[in-house]
Order: structure tokens, then C-alpha cells, then sequence
């Protein structure tokens, strides 16, 4: 199995991805490290802890990060993912998991150097932890095995402005940090294909657990009606856990080789990811670009993963009861 970090802003899809990422068995999960993003550092770090309650998995360990984009405020998407980041489907729970003694990006340099060409991170929200990693150790890339990171667009408009992705918007400093550090293996999962990655009602209904049907609904129902508002079609887009099944299945996609750079200093451009799919600048590339998606086949791993009732033999104990 890869050996992965999951790096996240935990949020309803970054949730989402977590639940594959541990259901699947296929990841070997060295540890969660959490960024403020969606929400705050303390909550995103909170509902990962409870998402880890819920699977009753407590054998993964989580550890926060940064607290602020390298330099930019936080900007938050509260609007979209609720108050608590979750959409309320948690807010009962009181938190039995809790973080361990560490800064995320140290636990990135150490657990990559413990496992030379071995690691896979992926990353579903802003790119702050694994810039200040990259600060730190510059020599990084040549222990990181891969970074699958969910983020950006090249051949269509972004979600937070005209021409950006939210987790490139909320930290572009931190993501041209990462795309010209030299990884050997960078793969891009944005726009351009989670937005064919939706989840349907008729989706969840197929999920076998009572439990995670129960969080996936409650979870993304907000979510649901306002991407039905805004582009008409009922759903949830399943942006942070197609990155995981990315690195699950990499056959789920189709990619292209491109230089790819990030708008930093711009009035209205900010974030925008810059695909040079002409080769204009004569650059080589530096990342793969996802471009097509089996989205039926992803939204089968998807349903069939999540919603199997009981953990892969990987696993630990079994479900808690679903206290939304």
C-alpha cells in the first residue's frame, strides 16, 4: 500500500476524503496534518478528530499545522461549508481523538526522510503546510515519492473568483512555493475534473452503512442546494476525495504533462493557475495535469468504499453511532 500524508483543511469534501482514504484499506496512512483553509486551524483540526471518532480509528495520528496563509489573511469558506466546516453533521459529537505534540510540517520532513522515495503526499487544501516544509528543508522533493494536490483550473473559471480555485486563492504564495520546488511527481486534481465528480442523491442511497450514509447526507445537504442554485444541477462535487481516489486508482484520470505557474501579484488574477498548454514560454513541465475523469468509476469506489459496514482488515474497532 502507499504511504500517504493527508493534508487538510477539513471541511465537508475534505471529511469526505478522509472517510476513502481510511474505508478504501489501500492507503497506509503515516498521518493527518491539518491547515486553516475552510476554517479555522482549531477547527479544521477539531472535525478531523471527530471524522477519526466516527471510523473509530484512532491509530492514525493528527497534527496541526499553520494557522495563517505564509502572508496573506485568512479567508475562510464558512459559506459554503457551514459554521463548523461540516455542515452541522458533527455537532453533537464531543471529540475523543485529539492531536498529538507536533508541527505539521515537521512531521512532513521527518516521516519523508524516515521513508526515502516512499511517500505520497496528498493535499486537499491550501499548500501552506508543505511550503513552510519546503522552507524549511528545500532538499524535500528528493524524499517525496508524489504530491497529489486538489487545486486550481486551466481550461475553465474558478469557484471563489472569476479565475480562481479556493485552496489556490487562499494561499498562492504558498503554492508557487510547491510548484517550483522540483518534485519529481506533482499531480494537479482541479476543477477541470472534480467538477464531473458529483455526487447524487440516488449516490448515497446506495451506501451500505446506515452510519456514514447518514453523515454523507447530513454533511453535504447545504452543500447540495447551493451547487444546485448556482449550476442547476443537484449534487455534491467531490473535489478533496477524487484527489484521494487519485492516488488510489491513478487510472481514474487522464493526464496531461505541463508547465504550470501561479498569479501572485495581481488586482484581479490572484490564484489563477496558468496551464502553458502551447508551450509558449518554453518551459518544461513541472506538473501533470488532470484533464479527464472516469467519473462513474470514481463514484463507484466512491459509494462502494465509504459505504462498506465495516472497516478494511487494516482497520481498528468498528463504527461509534452516528450522533449528528
Amino acid at each position: 500500500m502507499k504511504k500517504v500524508i493527508l493534508d487538510v483543511d477539513t471541511g465537508i469534501d475534505d471529511a469526505l476524503g478522509i472517510v476513502l482514504a481510511v474505508k478504501s484499506g489501500r492507503l497506509n496512512i503515516q498521518a493527518i496534518t491539518t491547515v486553516c483553509g475552510n476554517v479555522s486551524l482549531e477547527q479544521a483540526t477539531l472535525n478531523t478528530c471527530k471524522i477519526m471518532d466516527l471510523l473509530e480509528y484512532p491509530d492514525i495520528r493528527v497534527y496541526k499545522g499553520a494557522d495563517a496563509p505564509l502572508v496573506r489573511k485568512h479567508y475562510d469558506e464558512k459559506r459554503i461549508h457551514g459554521e463548523d466546516g461540516m455542515g452541522g453533521a458533527l455537532k453533537n459529537a464531543e471529540a475523543r481523538t485529539a492531536p498529538s505534540a507536533g508541527f505539521a510540517p515537521d512531521i512532513m520532513i521527518n516521516l519523508a526522510k524516515q521513508h526515502p522515495g516512499e511517500l505520497t503526499l496528498i493535499c486537499t487544501g491550501p499548500l501552506t503546510n508543505l511550503a513552510h516544509a519546503l522552507l524549511k528543508c528545500p532538499e524535500l522533493p528528493r524524499y517525496v515519492k508524489e504530491v497529489i494536490f486538489m487545486g486550481g483550473v486551466i481550461h475553465g473559471p474558478g469557484n471563489v473568483t472569476p479565475v480562481a480555485e479556493y485552496n489556490m486563492y487562499a494561499d498562492p504564495e504558498a503554492a508557487r512555493i510547491v510548484f517550483h520546488a522540483g518534485f519529481g511527481r506533482l499531480t494537479q486534481v482541479g476543477l477541470d475534473v472534480t467538477r464531473k465528480a458529483l455526487l447524487t442523491a440516488e449516490d448515497v442511497a446506495q451506501m451500505a452503512d446506515p452510519q456514514l450514509r447518514a453523515f454523507v447526507q447530513e454533511s453535504t445537504a447545504d452543500y447540495t442546494r447551493r451547487y444546485e442554485a448556482r449550476y442547476g444541477v443537484r449534487a455534491c462535487a467531490l473535489h478533496d476525495p477524487l484527489a484521494v481516489g487519485v492516488a488510489i486508482e491513478p487510472s481514474l484520470v487522464q493526464t496531461s504533462s505541463l508547465y504550470v505557474d501561479i498569479e501572485t501579484s495581481s488586482r484581479l488574477c490572484d490564484g489563477q493557475t496558468v496551464g502553458d498548454v502551447q508551450n509558449r514560454l518554453g518551459h518544461p513541465s513541472n506538473m501533470a495535469v488532470c484533464e479527464a475523469v472516469n467519473s462513474r468509476a470514481f463514484l463507484d469506489l466512491f459509494v462502494r468504499e465509504v459505504g462498506k459496514t465495516t472497516l478494511s482488515p487494516a482497520g481498528q474497532g468498528k463504527h461509534k453511532p452516528f450522533l449528528g
